[in-house]
């Protein structure tokens, strides 16, 4: 039997890429009731290929007991886009179809930091305008309280 390929996505974060996966099926049945993988090897073994502008990179292989399973890819370079593809194996069973390349560009530090500061800023300039507002308004400058007489024609 072939296993694979797994489900695979991946989100960025700051320089990283999170990437979850998820086993494939099975097409054991024991009583009717659809095997897990992880029912028949108890534990699998998972490669993740990581691919970039500069080249391939087969990651260590890890190994998992569950169905659904996210790890972090680190260090890698913000605004960059990397690809991922995942193979699962077994110890008895070394036939597998590797998923997809799911892509994503790993986000920067900065720029989490630049929204942050963004977003801070706008709510200092709505406080700063609502401040100036109610002083104009309490001056009399809008909508006077007191009504001046009209001039003689």
């Amino acid at each position: 039997a072939i296993l694979g390929p797994p489900e695979v996505n991946i989100t960025s974060c700051p320089n990283c890429i999170n990437v979850t996966i998820k086993l494939p099926t099975s097409h054991f049945r024991d009583k009717g009731k659809l095997l897990s993988l992880i029912d028949i090897y108890e534990e699998l073994y998972y490669n993740i290929t990581l691919k970039s502008l500069d080249g391939e990179h087969k990651r260590p292989r890890q190994k998992t007991t569950a169905e659904v399973f996210s790890t972090v890819i680190e260090e890698l370079y913000p605004s960059r886009n990397y690809c991922v593809s995942v193979e699962v194996t077994a110890s008895l069973n070394k036939h597998s179809t590797p998923s997809p390349w799911k892509c994503a560009t790993a986000d920067s530090k900065a720029q989490q930091g630049y929204h942050e500061v963004a977003v801070a800023g706008a709510v200092c300039v709505a406080l700063i305008i609502v401040a100036v507002l109610k002083c104009v308004h309490a001056a009399g400058f809008i909508l006077p309280k007191i009504s001046f007489p009209q001039t003689l024609v």
